[in-house]
C-alpha cells in the first residue's frame, strides 16, 4: 500500500503545542501543588496528544493541575523503575503494562482504580482494556493509540531497485539483494537501541508457529525458548543480517529521536519494520516526503510453511497510566478524575486522530475518513480491527528482570557474538 495522504495537520499541531508551557513544569515527584497531580510522559511520536489532553485538563481545573515531565523512550524506562522502587513515583505511570504491570501491582506500587475509571474503560475495546485488569480488577487505563508494528518502505527507493513491497520472506532476501546492488541499506534498524530487534524475532516466531510458542514462554514451561520455531526464527535472522539487510552501521542507530525514521525519508534505507507511533515522526520531519506518495507501508511477509494467522500483529495494544499509590490522596483523585474524563473523550480522540495515530476506539470509520491522511489510519485500523491475535512487545510483556536478559542475548544474536542455538540455551536459563 502506498500513502498519499499529508500530515500537514499534525506539523501544525506539534508546533503550536511544542509551545506550550504546562504549570509547573519540570517539577519532581512528590512535590504535586495541593490538589494537583504529577506524570511524566514520551517525547516523540505521542507526545502532542498528551500535551493538548493535559493542557485542556489544567485549563478547565487550574486550582488542579498537573505537572508534567517529558523524557525520550529509554531515558524514561531507566528512571521510572528507579523511582517506582523508591516510592518516588509520579502521581500518573506510564506503561506498557504487560509483566511490569504485574510486578506493580504485586508490589502495591499502583492503586485499584476500577471504581473510579469506569467510563473511560467503557469506551475503548475491550481487547485493550483488558491489558491493564488483573485478577479481575483495573490498575491501569489505555491512553493513547493502538501500536502494530508495520513495515514502512521508501516507494522511490523499491522502484529505483525493481522489486516490490516483499509478502513473503522470500521476496524480502530477495529485495535485500537488489537493493544492496543499488548501494542503499535494505533495511534502517537502530540496534543501539536494541528494542526494534524484537519486532524481528516476534514476528517471524509468530509466522513459523503462531502465538501458542511464545505463550509457553509466558507460561514458564522448561525449555520454552528452545521450541522450534524460535530457533527457526533466531536462524532466520541471522540469514537476514549476513545478507546485509541491516549495513553495517545498525548497532550504533538509535531509535529515540527517529534517526530510523530519517534513514528511510533520507533515501539511505528502503524499508523500516517500526511501530505505528513512528508515522508522526515521518510526518512531522519530512512532510514533503508524506506528501508525495513515496512513503508505503505494509505487514511483515509471510513465512512459507509458516502456522502462523498472516493477520497476527505484534506490537503494543496500547500505552497505559496507572496511579501511584504513593502518591496523596488529592492527587489520585485528581489523576483519576482526569483518566474518566479526559481519555478518549471526543477532544483527545480527535487528536490523536489528526496526529496520524489510531485509538483503540469502535466506530471510528467515519471519524477516520474526513482525516488528511485516512488512506493510511485506515490501514492500520484495520490491521488492529481484523487481527486474529495482538500479541504485546516481549520486552513488556515478560517480567523486567526476564526482558532485560532477552534484550541482552538479542543484541548479541544480531551482531554475531552467539548462535541462534546459544539464545535459546541462555534464555531456557531464565525461565
Amino acid at each position: 500500500m502506498k500513502l498519499r495522504k499529508t500530515g500537514r495537520t499534525l506539523v501544525a499541531l506539534a508546533a503550536a503545542l511544542s509551545a506550550a508551557v504546562l504549570s509547573a513544569c519540570g517539577s519532581e515527584p512528590g512535590g504535586e501543588r495541593e490538589g494537583g497531580a504529577t506524570a511524566w510522559a514520551l517525547t516523540g511520536g505521542s507526545e502532542a496528544p498528551f500535551r493538548a489532553s493535559f493542557e485542556a485538563w489544567n485549563e478547565a481545573h487550574p486550582d488542579r493541575p498537573f505537572t508534567v515531565e517529558w523524557y525520550a523512550n529509554d531515558a524514561y524506562k531507566e528512571k521510572i523503575r528507579t523511582a517506582v522502587g523508591s516510592g518516588n513515583a509520579p502521581t500518573l505511570v506510564f506503561s506498557w503494562a504487560g509483566g511490569t504491570l504485574t510486578d506493580y501491582v504485586d508490589g502495591g506500587h499502583v492503586a485499584d482504580i476500577t471504581a473510579e475509571t469506569r467510563d473511560v474503560m467503557d469506551r475503548v475495546l475491550p481487547s485493550v482494556a483488558a491489558s491493564g485488569v488483573i485478577d479481575g480488577r483495573t490498575y491501569a487505563v489505555p491512553n493513547n493509540q493502538s501500536q502494530p508494528v508495520i513495515l514502512y518502505y521508501n516507494q522511490q527507493l523499491l522502484d529505483d531497485a525493481g522489486v516490490e513491497p516483499p509478502t513473503t520472506w522470500q521476496e524480502l532476501l530477495d529485495a535485500v539483494e537488489a537493493l544492496r546492488e543499488t548501494g542503499v541499506t535494505p533495511i534502517g534498524l537502530a540496534g543501539q537501541s536494541v528494542w526494534p530487534e524484537l519486532m524481528y524475532i516476534q514476528y517471524l516466531t509468530d509466522r513459523i508457529g503462531g502465538p501458542e510458542v511464545f505463550q509457553r514462554v509466558l507460561d514458564g514451561e522448561p525449555g520454552a525458548w528452545s521450541d522450534p520455531a524460535i530457533l527457526e526464527a533466531t536462524t532466520r535472522i541471522r540469514e537476514l543480517v549476513d545478507a546485509g539487510a541491516f549495513g553495517d552501521g545498525f548497532a550504533s542507530v538509535v531509535a529515540d529521536g527517529g534517526a530510523d525514521v530519517a534513514l528511510v525519508h533520507t533515501g539511505r534505507a528502503a524499508m523500516l519494520l517500526q511501530g505505528s507511533w513512528v508515522y508522526p515522526t515521518f510526518a512531522q520531519d519530512a512532510p514533503d516526503f508524506v506528501a508525495s506518495g513515496d512513503l508505503g507501508y505494509t505487514t511483515f511477509p509471510l513465512v512459507e510453511g509458516g502456522e502462523g494467522d498472516p493477520s497476527n500483529i505484534v506490537g503494543n495494544p496500547s500505552n497505559y497510566w496507572s496511579v501511584s499509590a504513593s502518591a496523596p490522596a488529592e492527587s489520585q483523585e485528581t489523576a483519576t478524575q482526569y483518566l474518566d474524563g479526559q481519555l478518549f473523550n471526543d477532544e483527545h480522540i480527535d487528536a490523536l486522530l489528526e496526529n496520524g495515530t489510531v485509538p483503540p476506539v469502535a466506530g471510528l470509520e467515519d471519524r477516520i475518513a474526513q482525516q488528511d491522511d485516512a488512506d493510511y489510519l485506515d490501514f492500520v485500523y484495520g490491521m488492529v480491527r481484523d487481527a486474529d491475535h495482538f500479541q504485546l512487545s516481549w520486552d513488556q510483556a515478560l517480567p523486567p528482570a526476564q526482558a532485560q536478559e532477552l534484550l541482552t542475548n538479542l543484541s548479541k544474536l544480531f551482531l554475531g557474538e552467539i548462535t541462534p542455538e546459544d539464545f535459546s540455551s541462555a534464555m531456557d536459563a531464565t525461565l
